[in-house]
């Protein structure tokens, strides 16, 4: 009979194997929507680790494909999404409804709409089976979004009930065309023209170079419709799939994208010619009112990142603990213990952080001006440095597995191709940085990231006596370089302010977490973030935590 000596997690319930999970659930959800949510939760859990796991691996080897004739020879934009990825679609959308539960009533039984700790919570599970349908779903979340706060009343009531439902048949996706190749990141070289058409719509002509689901049913574009330049020119348009009249809309598909990563999910190149659009908001702020969309965008890639550094760890502990070499587990040898609590300190900080976006959301939708300095701040933070971390968390759970982790046939390929996503869509790492320095200039966001800060420490599990000092210190010097980057507007120091002030939020929400779970291994986790990502160290310096991993260790088993 041959032995099985290389450990397979396929049928394990990722929700149930996580050991932080429904603590911080308890935490960040109201009681009567947390027991309402739990079984959601084990039941998606258990999905997670066999039916869906199985539908992305496939999914993720059989891309869409475009066809852009039809038989008789006339032109017609066809994406053919593989089986697979259409029952992900369906689990999504439909059963879970995480693109319509912000914006609807009654979804998976609740008689509100969720929050967003709700919603991420739940994205963050399901992404660790599929990441590249996540991004659908968001740009369908973020499209209802933006279109309530900015659409007129007649324009919200029309589409709203179509990109917010459940019916799987009756559903249209959103999507958002910003990117062009003049364009990237710099959405004042915009070039796609917009002009106004007698009864009261709009026509938009041009190339948009990068359009992930771009046979959606309505996306969001930006267009130059004025003669001011710069962002003064550019407006916000809704662009249907399907004109009023029934036809399609002037607008082609001209080829998908044979990408790194997000496989599953189709993006393309759009060629609009003279495509009917509704303006959005006001004319010339159409970049204002586009950033809600990019902001809501922007977190849920930082919800993702979280959620494949958790998927990532969860793989490398299961496979540590049950892979012997040199006569033992693995997961006995130190420096797996090191590399393993590295890793999910990593993944602990993300979802701290992501946590602590979604209820600054939460306050700043009910518009509460603390929430909105925070979420300010905050989505530029996550987005930066979560993203960033989701590279080096995936590549050393490849690395755990050894030679197996380099095959396709195993999860680690995918996460790590994954990964690279978010540290480019929806701005840049620099980029991103850049906007925190931004939210600070240009918002309270600091000040307000501050008095958050010394509330969770305030209320949170204290850190032992021997480090007070040095996280006192570090705290006060990471406050004052953000400060001087921005007072000083100097960006090549953006990086730098980005890193720092996401580690020390980190460290207070998970103190604060170790005191209200009561589970003391958040409190040392974020003691390895003061003392490897945030205080100065001598690489030189013989050091060792060796208590404190197996502390970590132990509760994570």
């Amino acid at each position: 009979m041959q032995s099985n000596n290389i450990p397979d997690s396929r049928g394990s319930n990722y929700f149930r194997i996580d050991p932080y999970s429904e603590s911080l659930l308890r935490t960040y959800l109201k009681p009567g929507l947390f027991e309402h949510l739990l079984p959601v939760f084990d039941r998606l859990g258990q999905q997670v680790g066999d039916s869906l796991d199985e539908l992305a691996d496939i999914a993720d080897k059989n891309p869409p494909v475009l066809t852009v004739r039809k038989r008789s020879g006339n032109d017609g934009d066809t994406i053919h999404k593989h089986p697979a990825y259409v029952e992900l679609e369906k689990v999504a959308y439909s059963q879970l409804g995480l693109a319509a539960m912000s914006h609807r009533k009654g979804v998976l039984g609740w008689n509100e709409t969720f929050p967003p700790a709700a919603k991420y919570a739940l994205s963050h599970l399901f992404v660790q089976a599929e990441f590249g349908l996540c991004c659908p779903v968001s740009m369908t979340d973020s499209l209802a979004r933006t279109l309530k706060k900015y659409g007129s009343p007649e324009l919200v009531e029309q589409v709203l009930p179509q990109v917010a439902s459940q019916d799987f048949e009756q559903l249209q996706q959103g999507a958002m065309f910003m990117t062009e190749q003049a364009a990237g990141s710099d959405v004042s070289a915009t070039q796609t023209l917009a002009v106004p058409a007698e009864d009261g719509s709009w026509r938009l002509s041009g190339d948009k170079w990068f359009c992930s689901n771009p046979d959606a049913g309505f996306a969001m574009v930006l267009a130059r419709s004025e003669e001011a330049d710069g962002l003064k020119g550019v407006s916000l348009f809704l662009l249907p799939k399907v004109k009023p009249d029934g036809t399609q809309n002037d607008y082609r598909i001209l080829r998908l994208k044979d990408k790194l990563g997000t496989r599953s999910m189709a993006s393309g190149e759009i060629r609009l010619q003279g495509a009917f659009a509704w303006l959005v908001g006001e004319r010339g702020r159409g970049f204002q009112q586009m950033a809600d969309m990019i902001n809501n965008s922007r977190l849920s890639n930082g919800m993702r990142a979280a959620g494949l550094m958790r998927r990532a760890v969860s793989e490398a502990i299961y496979f540590s603990q049950h892979r012997v070499a040199f006569g033992k587990r693995i997961i006995e040898l130190p420096l797996m213990q090191r590399q393993l609590v590295k890793m999910i300190m990593r993944a602990e900080q993300g979802r701290s952080v992501m946590f602590q976006t979604a209820h600054a959301l939460e306050k700043a939708d009910n518009n509460d001006a603390e929430g909105k300095n925070l979420v300010r701040i905050l989505t530029p933070l996550i987005k930066f440095r979560a993203c960033r971390d989701a590279r080096v968390v995936t590549g050393d759970a490849m690395e755990v597995r050894g030679g197996c982790g380099y095959i396709e046939e195993w999860t680690e390929p995918r996460l790590l191709r994954d990964a690279h996503l978010g540290s480019i869509w929806e701005g840049t790492s620099n980029i991103v940085a850049l906007d925190v320095l931004r939210a600070i200039q240009k918002s309270d966001g600091l000040a307000a990231l501050q008095r958050h800060t010394q509330y969770l420490l305030e209320n949170g599990m204290p850190c032992k006596e021997s480090l007070q000092e040095l996280q006192t210190s570090c705290f006060k010097k990471a406050f004052e370089l953000a400060a001087n980057a921005a007072g000083s507007n100097a960006p090549e120091k953006a990086r730098q302010v980005g890193s720092a002030l996401y580690n020390v939020i980190s460290i207070a929400a998970m103190r604060w977490e170790a005191k209200q779970t009561s589970i003391e291994s958040r409190n040392l986790l974020a003691d390895q973030v003061l003392l490897h990502r945030l205080a100065p160290k001598d690489p030189l310096t013989e050091e060792s935590f060796c208590e404190e991993n197996r502390a970590i260790l132990a509760y994570a088993l």
